[in-house]
């Protein structure tokens, strides 16, 4: 523990992926919210080519975002993360669990979007130190980074989805010819093409014939290496967010109407025109029905802590199909995820406690198994013995 018994947590933000500057944004939020009297902060932020840096404790809420970005340790306001005390507290992880400015941290708070933050791959570094963390574990963030995976969990669980169709570099590279035919026919213009893992609608492209749907795949193909085409519904885009572990719970749906052509990085980010509904306005029984599929997707997934799932209304039927999961969505106040639980009766303050016990709940649950030699002993046991 912190200081007087305060929960000592570590922010980790930035990140080398596209969506560095909303991690930025989400932090920053994150910080101004906390209750200071209650948790001791220690800031970790990895620059877009994947340095760590580890400022000074926070003892009251950072300004501007330009505070979060600390520079080289030599700058004398940051230093650079060490990373070995996560490996050396492997053989002891109780006893000396990952540090920041030589303390203990209690549990970590990723506020990563995207490649290296949301996919599992962090979260796996947490898990092999043995800390709590907030959100998703491995397998839940790596199958709702990658849509193909998600798309085909979401087809398991039997939850109505558009139609898709998807391959690698390598595939498109070998017969570009076929994969365009077999858009054309079994999913025509227009469509949307988005590469299969990233988020916040980065490379993400509407294509409305043969040359844009070329174009929208080579640019899809700069940042993955599987690209995911989908058919296009005219329908509603409705949102739900939820929160929980073994027992998630859902919040009111809300309603996005972009500013542009569709939900883009642009309408999301930076113009400011696009409008939320919150709550969205649809009759009672579409609301149940929605929130139940945002559950039934969160634990589809094996998803922990939070998640938003978002959904298409097609407007021909009203008929619900669901999109996507993100187990980590934007965070700021002004955020979809936050908004939803406001109307829905949490404060963002709450969400932020909520998360953290969720997080240490998670843990403990985890500590009950066994491993190792407690694991080599028991399967010499004898049922009933």
């Amino acid at each position: 523990m912190g200081d007087k018994g305060k929960i000592r947590v570590g922010l980790i933000y930035g990140g080398k992926s596209g969506e560095h500057e909303v991690s930025l944004s989400t932090a920053l939020a994150v910080m101004k919210a906390f209750d200071y009297g209650k948790y001791d902060i220690v800031p970790f932020y990895i620059t877009k080519e994947g340095e760590w840096r580890t400022g000074p404790q926070l003892m009251s809420p950072p300004d501007d975002l330009e505070f979060l970005q600390f520079g080289p340790a030599e700058d004398g306001n940051a230093r650079e993360a060490a990373l070995l005390p996560v490996l050396s507290g492997l053989s002891a992880p109780q006893e000396k669990p990952l540090q920041g400015n030589d303390r203990m941290l209690d549990v970590m708070f990723p506020l990563l979007h995207g490649t290296f933050g949301e996919d599992g791959t962090i979260q796996g570094l947490f898990e092999i130190a043995n800390i709590p963390y907030v959100g998703a574990g491995v397998l839940a963030s790596a199958v709702g980074m990658d849509k193909v995976i998600m798309k085909k969990v979401f087809a398991q669980a039997d939850l109505p989805q558009c139609m898709y169709r998807y391959f690698t570099r390598k595939e498109w590279e070998k017969d570009s010819s076929y994969h365009i035919m077999e858009i054309e026919v079994s999913l025509g213009y227009p469509c949307f093409v988005k590469p299969a893992n990233l988020g916040s609608s980065v490379g993400i492209s509407k294509a409305r014939n043969r040359e844009q749907l070329i174009a929208a795949v080579e640019t899809a193909l700069r940042y993955d290496r599987k690209v995911i085409v989908e058919e296009y519904v005219e329908a509603r885009e409705i949102e739900v967010s939820v929160l929980g572990n073994d027992e998630p719970k859902a919040s009111v749906p809300g309603e996005i109407m972009s500013s542009n052509d569709f939900y883009d990085y642009k309408a999301k980010y930076t113009d400011g025109k696009s409008v939320m509904t919150i709550p969205a306005e649809i009759s009672p029984e579409l609301t149940e029905e929605i929130r139940e599929m945002a559950v039934l997707a969160f634990q589809a997934i094996d998803g922990s802590g939070l998640a938003r799932v978002d959904f298409f209304v097609r407007k021909s039927d009203g008929r619900p199909l669901i999109n996507e999961v993100n187990t980590m969505p934007g965070f700021t106040p002004f955020s979809m995820y936050p908004l939803l639980w406001r109307e829905s009766g949490v404060s963002y303050r709450e969400l932020l406690d909520t998360l953290i016990s969720l997080a240490f709940e998670r843990h403990n649950d985890k500590q009950q198994l066994l491993f190792g030699d407690e694991a080599k002993l028991m399967t010499n046991v004898t049922p009933g013995e």
